[in-house]
């Protein structure tokens, strides 16, 4: 009898369970997040950009969405790796002073082979946090990245690999996976300068299609499209060939979609979208590294006493910080400029008219510089319309904490998301970790800065969201002949902090 009604009650917990389950269950979920590298918000139209202009229309739209400064290429992999800020992740620019490695130059972290040789110098310490893809490892998962990007800007997102790979244009690894990649997708076209890359994002966006989009593949893919980057930079914002590379990238992401559409896994795709920085055209005529030895504080440019990496200042004699923070406070193309914090913890740096570290997220505990110099910046438009100028030195480009190079787009659409929703809170790169983790009901580390962005997601079971606001800090300093001031804007979300903008404001005496 007791066997009959242990029976009984099974068969009726089953039926229920038909009913009452939901209709997509975590196991079967997967996430593809893709990247758009230098993608602005307004290029998002239905004629530059008409595929994902449509899908921002069906998916939740983050439109205060934030890269994480110093907004570069490789900060913001590994930020969205580690779902940290520089001072967690220990990735303080697209180029970094390490001297184990190079005693008198920074190594470029575009090149896998730079890092490789960092993470040799740190005792496998390349990053300073867990990253996303060593979770899923340990948790029996596997990560994928797909890149037409650099080498370094592909491995920063799941580095140690793991169970996983990174299929690059330029590298796959593990190398034991190569002959099948190359058997199976195809010999990698060659790259073409100057027009965008057709072929090789076609190429990746094929990778993509063999590998992640399946039940079979990973639970994590990442994407990253070079373009409309690359091309910007050479010939500017809304030039020519950065509009067509934008269109080029466009096409294969449709190409992404319809794949999945068409192997009925709609249902089954978490897809977000975001870039890694924005862009400014450039009108600057010099850079840190010639001040600095035009004003007689570096020797020469392969010189030991000061060593630059792109803002990032190393003073071997520390007595000099002083004088080359005021030196560069009376110059109009400097822009926010940042040191160590007076005290921990302190808003104001050691050198009077700077901000600290802290307060740009930037403080890691061993791998900071003693100065950080930004480029100014203005609002005014290129000859093809488009808002954002800086004085960096170029034609185009990023790195900045202007509005246009800070504020992305974040797209989110798939079951666990809602639909046609915008969102005006707060998120940043380093939210996307936090919130793959939470979509796929893993454990999120205590070393994560970000957030789960909860209000974009398609849950009744949502936090309460903390309290809203908009901070500014100040400081000032005289220099010969007038005033610095560097006022930083951040909005914050209860214990979370996200930069909008610097902006610098000089008054003659």
């Amino acid at each position: 009898m007791k066997s009959l009604l242990r029976q009984a009650l099974a068969f009726a917990i089953l039926l229920v369970n038909c009913f009452t389950a939901p209709a997509q269950q975590t196991k079967e979920l997967r996430t593809l997040i893709i990247f758009f590298d230098g993608l602005r918000p307004d290029y998002i139209t239905p004629e530059a950009m008409p595929n994902l202009y449509a899908f921002s229309k069906k998916a939740a739209y983050g439109k205060q969405h934030h890269s994480v400064f110093p907004t570069v290429t490789r900060v913001n992999a590994s930020s969205f790796a580690t779902g940290g800020y520089s001072k967690a992740h220990g990735l303080m620019g697209n180029t970094v002073f390490f001297p184990a490695v190079n005693k008198t130059q920074g190594l470029n972290t575009g090149d896998a082979e730079n890092l490789d040789k960092i993470n040799d110098s740190e005792n496998g310490n390349l990053l300073t946090a867990i990253s996303l893809g060593e979770i899923l490892t340990k948790a029996g998962k596997r990560m994928m990245v797909f890149s037409s990007g650099s080498t370094g800007s592909a491995l920063l997102q799941n580095h140690k690999i793991g169970n996983g790979a990174v299929i690059s244009t330029s590298m796959i690894r593990p190398e034991s996976l190569k002959a099948k990649v190359l058997s199976e997708v195809g010999p990698i076209p060659a790259s073409v300068k100057p027009k965008p890359n057709t072929q090789l994002n076609k190429w990746i966006a094929d990778a993509v299609m063999r590998y992640a989009i399946t039940l079979d593949g990973p639970l994590v893919s990442s994407v990253w499209f070079t373009d409309p980057d690359g091309t910007a930079h050479t010939f500017g914002i809304g030039s020519d060939y950065a509009m067509e590379s934008i269109k080029v990238v466009d096409e294969q992401f449709g190409r992404i979609l319809a794949d999945i559409e068409q192997k009925g896994l709609t249902n089954n795709f978490n897809i977000l979208i975001s870039a890694d920085h924005g862009f400014a055209t450039f009108i600057g005529k010099t850079n840190v590294v010639d001040f600095l030895i035009k004003e007689g504080l570096k020797q020469n440019k392969d010189s030991e006493d000061v060593i630059v990496t792109e803002g990032a200042i190393y003073v071997q004699d520390k007595s000099k910080i002083k004088t080359i923070v005021n030196r560069l406070q009376s110059q109009q193309w400097v822009g926010g400029i940042y040191t160590k914090a007076a005290k921990a913890g302190n808003k104001q740096g050691i050198v009077e008219g700077t901000l600290s570290f802290e307060t740009i997220h930037w403080n890691h505990p061993s791998r900071t510089a003693d100065i950080l110099v930004d480029y100014n910046w203005n609002d005014d438009k290129n000859d093809k319309g488009y808002a954002g100028t800086s004085y960096a030195k170029g034609v185009a480009g990023h790195g900045s904490m202007s509005p246009y190079e800070v504020h992305i787009a974040l797209l989110a659409y798939g079951p666990g998301f809602k639909k046609a929703y915008e969102s005006s809170l707060p998120t940043s790169n380093v939210d996307l970790a936090p919130t793959i983790l939470h979509l796929h009901q893993l454990p999120i580390p205590a070393s994560m800065n970000g957030r789960v962005f909860y209000e974009l997601l398609n849950s009744k079971n949502a936090p309460k969201q903390p309290a809203l606001k908009v901070e500014t800090i100040k400081t000032k300093a005289d220099y010969d002949g007038g005033s610095y001031e560097l006022t930083l804007q951040q909005t914050i979300l209860g214990k979370y902090r996200y930069l909008d903008f610097s902006k610098v404001t000089r008054t003659s005496k």
